[in-house]
Order: C-alpha cells, then sequence, then structure tokens
C-alpha cells in the first residue's frame, strides 16, 4: 500500500523530525488514524519531498521522523487545459480527473457558449471548489506537483495563451486531423481548448486558428466536456512518455 501524502510548507520540511498539524494534521491523527511506524510522505506542492515515518500520534497532530529527502523535477513538456465552465458539479469533475491524469495548469473560461456564467461573487466561490478539488485530488494521486488552476480567462487571454504556447490545439468535432497524430514539441507548453456543453463557436474557432492553434479531433465519439479533457491529456501523455 501507498504511503499517505499530506502537504505542507516548505519552510517546515527542514529538520530530522517533522510535526505535521493544522488541518492536514487533524486528518491525518483524528480521520486517517495513522499510527506509529505507519509511513507518510509530505510535499509543498511544488515538488519538495519528505519520505517519514510517524514517531508519534497526538490528538490533532503528528510528529515524525524524516528517512529521507528528494526534489520532483517539473516535466519538460507541460499540459494546460483551457476548460469551457461547465454545467452544475461537472467542473469538478473535470478538475479531478485531469488531476488525477497529470495535467499542469487548469484554466476555466467563460466560453460563448457557457450556460454556466461565473459572475460577481460566484468567481470566488467557484474557483475556490476547483481548486480545493485539485489540491484533495493531486494528493489522493500522490502528485508532488500540485496543478495550477489559474484564474477565470476570457476568450482574448486563451488567445494570448495559444499565442505564446509551444503548441496550441483546439479540441472540435469538425478537425479532420486526429490528436493522436499531431506532431508534439520537445519541452515547452501544449495549451488545449476544452469547450462547454455547446462547443467552440466558430468566432472562437476563427480567433483561435489565428493565433496558432491547431482544431484537432479526439475521436470518432462525442465526449461530455467533463470528461473530454481527461482523455485528450491521456492521448499526449501516452505519446510524450509521461505515462
Amino acid at each position: 500500500m501507498t504511503a499517505p501524502v499530506f502537504l505542507c510548507e516548505r519552510e517546515r520540511l527542514d529538520g530530522a523530525e517533522l510535526t505535521l498539524e493544522g488541518p492536514e494534521g487533524r486528518h491525518a491523527a483524528a480521520v486517517r488514524r495513522l499510527r506509529p511506524g505507519e509511513r507518510v510522505d509530505l510535499t509543498d506542492g511544488a515538488g519538495a519531498v519528505a519520505e517519514c515515518v510517524v514517531r508519534e500520534t497526538l490528538k490533532d497532530k503528528l510528529r515524525l521522523d524524516v528517512l529521507r529527502r528528494y526534489d520532483v523535477e517539473r516535466p519538460a513538456l507541460r499540459l494546460t487545459v483551457v476548460q469551457g465552465l461547465p454545467k452544475g458539479d461537472r467542473g469538478e469533475l473535470a478538475v479531478e480527473m485531469m488531476t488525477e491524469a497529470g495535467v499542469d495548469v487548469i484554466v476555466p473560461w467563460a466560453a460563448a457558449r457557457s450556460i454556466t456564467q461565473w459572475k460577481g461573487d460566484k468567481v470566488a466561490k467557484a474557483l475556490g471548489r476547483w481548486r480545493s478539488t485539485a489540491r484533495e485530488a493531486g494528493k489522493q494521486a500522490r502528485r508532488f506537483h500540485l496543478p495550477e488552476v489559474a484564474d477565470l480567462a476570457s476568450t482574448a487571454q486563451v488567445e494570448r495563451l495559444l499565442a505564446e504556447a509551444a503548441l496550441g490545439l483546439v479540441l472540435h468535432e469538425e478537425a479532420t486531423e486526429p490528436l493522436s497524430g499531431v506532431a508534439l514539441p520537445a519541452e515547452g507548453d501544449i495549451v488545449m481548448v476544452v469547450g462547454p456543453e455547446g462547443g467552440v463557436s466558430e468566432e472562437e474557432l476563427a480567433r483561435f486558428t489565428t493565433a496558432g492553434a491547431a482544431p484537432v479531433l479526439l475521436g470518432p465519439t462525442v465526449l461530455r466536456t467533463s470528461t473530454a479533457g481527461v482523455a485528450a491529456a491521456s492521448v499526449l501523455f501516452s505519446r510524450t512518455g509521461r505515462w
């Protein structure tokens, strides 16, 4: 059984002995009920890792002995998924699955055909849910680099992301080039756009292709917006060697 992962500030990862406290410590001690002798890994979510063993379990924290420390490098080729806002809680589902798969950056996008719109107080609350989902899914998946969930992006901001990317892609049901056949760069950022339930509009597609993005076909079936991102990420990761 793999060791559970908990988050800890980088500056608290130094020393031969560590204390895991706060919300993470309470969860480890009171919910997970970890006991002396059990293994745990601590990470700052940015690549620093401390492999530990529980020395003492207290009411709301753990005292740990450090076995070893190391840093996990970021991949040379990163994947950013621009996710058109889905309906209901399908956004959190998409974030959870893409985090588990290994997507590096998730950008919520206010697409023209998005039924859901984040406005006013909804923006901060929705972003908070997406970021919390990514955090918990990253721990579950034993990711030592947690994905970044960016601020809500406009179409103009997505254009800039695509223009600056090593490779820009737009999933589109009318594309003729399959995603599985696209030539991939060796390093840099791949930015891939996933439309909402209504798809990417003609105007948006024209703007994205002008910015240098290539329309690509994921497969012969039509996937939900909440599952298209993770399916496409799987295709790309299997080709880049990350899987």
